[in-house]
C-alpha cells in the first residue's frame, strides 16, 4: 500500500508563503469580475433609461460604494501587475536563437496599459 501523504483540504496554501501569494494573486480575480457585473449593472441601467442610470450613478456615489471602488481598483492594479510578472514565463518569445528577455515582455505590456489608460482618459474628457 503506497504512502499517501495527508494534505489540509482549505489551509494547505499557507504553509509555504510562495503558495499563499500566489493564491492571493488568483483571489484578486474575484474582484476583477465583481468590477465586470458592475459594469453589466451600469450598461442595464443605460439601457432602461435616464431614471434607472440617474438611481445607479446615485447608488455609485455612496460612501460604502466609493470605498468598494477604491479597494476594487487597487486589487485590480495589483491583479494587473501581479500578471505582468508572471506574463514573460507564460509567453517567452524567441527571437532566433535567444529568447526575449522577461523584462522587455513585462515592459512592453506596461507601456500599452499606460498608453490605453492614457486613451480612455482623453476619451473620457479628462485632458
Amino acid at each position: 500500500m503506497a504512502y499517501v501523504r495527508p494534505v489540509s483540504k482549505t489551509t494547505w496554501y499557507l504553509k509555504d508563503p510562495n503558495y499563499a501569494i500566489h493564491m492571493l494573486n488568483e483571489m484578486t480575480s474575484l474582484f476583477v469580475g465583481l468590477y465586470a457585473l458592475l459594469l453589466l449593472w451600469g450598461i442595464g441601467a443605460v439601457a432602461s433609461g435616464p431614471d434607472a442610470y440617474g438611481a445607479f450613478l446615485k447608488t455609485l456615489t455612496g460612501p460604502g460604494m466609493l470605498t468598494l471602488l477604491w479597494v476594487t481598483t487597487l486589487v485590480i492594479f495589483y491583479h494587473a501587475i501581479a500578471w505582468f510578472k508572471v506574463t514573460p514565463k507564460a509567453m517567452p518569445i524567441q527571437k532566433g536563437e535567444e529568447f526575449v528577455p522577461g523584462g522587455v515582455i513585462a515592459g512592453a505590456h506596461y507601456i500599452v496599459w499606460i498608453l490605453f489608460s492614457l486613451v480612455v482618459l482623453f476619451l473620457a474628457g479628462v485632458f
